[in-house]
């Protein structure tokens, strides 16, 4: 198990975490969340014994083997597989224990050494490590090449199967799907859901936490918060939390008004100079709440284009590519505003080469390739991230787009995706990588695009902005098209996929749960070979809403308590925020009113005990309801 006791952490001068306790139990897979500079890479640090706390102590088991995802790759003439294969350690220190046995003929200790071997799977560790390649998306041809040979996006691929090889007692994994397509995502998350250790995982992809972790860590204002269930229980609970919190805080507020209003009104009388005194020494010791603060501090829409030609891009039978190689081939598609197109299929399969055709960044080799006049594109894709000016600061970029804009409207525009005050005049070269992507989507939209082409738009950037752009997409009247690895983002805001597969780009007939199915089946090999027909996706859909009816049969007398009890709470607070104005008025406190105070003081008390104590019983049926929702999905699923 792993404990942090009283733990305080800092980075120069601002505390990250502060005197605050957690565990993590054996096996548990834990996702590690909160808002970015918190402390998360802290802990992770603390974690690989690269930090230590500044207060309190942190006890992991000593006999733990830790793995954790390397941030450097050197430029080695070793292959791809031998590479992977490095990473356990333990396994090459006994491959070369045992060459010097063997050198030294000690028959005995060659006999020690080959159990050992056996022990720590030697036997059979380039047939994992080849599959854990061939899951990231490697082919055998990819596996033998150098080191060296690959980007650094495939590199990191690298590094993150060495990770996997380990074996390991605890595995830290920090945002692993960044240089990931959708299909490895995939295949990760049933790696990991396979995987015997404890996990602890920093993310913000949302289907991807969900899928693989069962806790939640999360770091809010300074203290360590354990949920349980995946996110999507947690921002369940959460919300719960801090309406509660809000209830709490309210409460406080109101009865230091009533408190300040007895002093205020007897604080110059001496009969009641020492009531009055008593009022404020408890006041000064009230305990002051947090008021609930859950906005992210991003928020932004689309404006609307000047036109919406109709259709924006026509293609018939387009082919695409490189010089003499050719990509794709007939292309037919059709964009008119309104699409919302999620482009699937493996990496390099040409998603990224038909956003760049959409983009004018290549031409069509073949065919009719047509744009409408009034067509504006805005187009984002991580390599823009170089193409920004690191002396230059936010407000200049945009600057440069509009320069007749009033400088206040530019920085009030800028404030929407988290460049305020201060940092929207400050320079772009040190700032991180979710901060420039968060500079590229704001000069995307300040263009009023009526075509929006998004290659993958969320590596890097943290729940709050991701939200805050789903929630711009979907008021977007343009038409899009999008590749991500987030799944939320894609069934979010996409009402069409196309499989971009064996040089061609067609209608997927399909969800996302249809498409892991697909990248399941025992024919995915032969969906990405060279000659072999795409198997074509069976879900019994009249089945599974059948036994959705079931479910809502079965759950009904749940949630109608659950009903119950909400409209029992809405009533509750509704007569408590009748009784707030009455019993704030300085009248009521007068000795002849005595009576009517004690009757309004016991009908609220009475109110704030119903308040509660339906609360806590809407709680324990809401997170019943939750599990039996959770249980459902993954027999639908399986």
């Amino acid at each position: 198990m792993i404990q942090f006791n009283e733990i305080s952490l800092l980075r120069g001068t601002k505390q990250l975490i502060q005197q605050s306790s957690a565990r993590i139990y054996p096996g548990h897979k834990v996702g590690l969340i909160g808002a970015n500079g918190c402390g998360k890479s802290s802990l992770f640090a603390m974690l690989m014994g690269k930090l230590a706390a500044d207060q309190g102590d942190m006890l992991i088991p000593k006999e733990w083997v830790t793995a954790s995802v390397a941030q450097e790759t050197p430029a080695t003439d070793r292959s791809a597989l031998d590479y992977v294969m490095d990473g356990d350690q333990q396994y090459r220190l006994l491959q070369a224990q045992l060459v010097t046995a063997e050198q030294a003929h000690a028959g005995e200790r060659i006999a020690v050494l080959y159990q050992k071997l056996e022990d720590v799977g030697a036997y059979d560790i380039e047939a994992r490590t080849a599959v854990i390649l061939a899951g990231l998306g490697f082919s055998e041809e990819q596996m033998q090449l150098p080191v060296k040979s690959f980007s650094g996006g495939w590199r990191m691929r690298l590094n993150l199967a060495q990770a996997l090889i380990i074996q390991s007692d605890l595995l830290l994994l920090d945002e692993p799907t960044n240089h990931l397509d959708l299909d490895a995502v995939i295949w990760l998350e049933k790696w990991l859901q396979r995987y015997s250790g404890t996990l602890i995982l920093i993310s913000h992809d949302k289907s991807f936490l969900d899928n693989t972790i069962g806790h939640i860590l999360s770091i809010e204002q300074q203290q360590l918060m354990s949920y349980s269930g995946g996110y999507s229980a947690y921002e369940i609970q959460r919300a719960e939390r801090l309406r509660q919190q809000q209830i709490q805080y309210d409460r406080q507020q109101e009865k230091a008004a009533h408190l300040q209003s007895f002093i205020d009104r007897f604080r110059a009388k001496a009969s009641k100079a020492k009531q009055a005194q008593s009022r404020i020494k408890q006041l000064e010791k009230m305990e002051q709440l947090m008021p609930v603060h859950q906005q992210s501090g991003f928020s932004f829409e689309f404006p609307p284009p000047p036109k919406l030609p109709n259709p924006l891009v026509k293609m018939e039978q387009v082919q695409v590519g490189y010089g003499d190689k050719v990509i794709l081939e007939k292309l037919q598609l059709n964009l008119v505003p309104g699409s919302r197109i999620g482009l699937l299929g493996r990496n390099g399969a040409g998603k990224s080469t038909l956003i760049k055709l959409l983009a004018e960044e290549i031409k069509a080799l073949q065919g009719e390739y047509q744009t409408s006049a009034g067509l504006r594109i805005g187009y984002f894709a991580q390599h823009q991230l170089e193409y920004l000016r690191g002396d230059d600061t936010p407000l200049a970029h945009l600057t440069r787009l509009d320069p007749k804009a009033s400088e206040q409207s530019l920085r009030d525009f800028l404030g929407g995706f988290g460049f305020k005050g201060e940092e929207a005049l400050s320079p772009v070269a040190p700032m991180s990588g979710g901060e420039k992507a968060r500079l590229v989507l704001a000069l995307v939209v300040y263009q009023k695009p009526n075509l929006l082409l998004l290659d993958e738009p969320t590596n890097h950037l943290d729940l709050g902005m991701r939200h805050a752009l789903n929630i711009a997409l979907q008021g977007f009247t343009g038409a899009m098209v999008l590749v991500s690895h987030d799944r939320f983002l894609l069934s979010s805001v996409c009402e069409e996929f196309y499989l971009v597969d064996r040089g061609q780009a067609s209608p997927f007939a399909g969800d996302l749960d249809d498409y892991r199915q697909y990248l399941m089946s025992t024919n995915v090999g032969e969906a990405t070979g060279s000659g072999e027909k795409i198997p074509k996706v069976s879900q019994d859909k009249k089945a599974i809403k059948r036994l959705e009816a079931e479910f809502r049969q079965k759950t009904k007398p749940l949630r109608q308590q659950i009903e119950k009890f909400e409209v029992k709470m809405e009533k509750c607070q509704t007569e408590l925020d009748d009784l707030a104005p009455r019993l704030s008025d300085a009248d009521l406190y007068n000795a002849e009113n005595k009576s009517k105070l004690t009757n309004l003081l016991k009908i609220q008390a009475q109110a704030k005990s119903t308040l509660e104590e339906s609360e806590m019983l809407w709680l324990e049926l809401q997170e019943e309801l939750e599990q039996l929702q959770q249980e459902f999905d993954k027999s639908v699923a399986s």
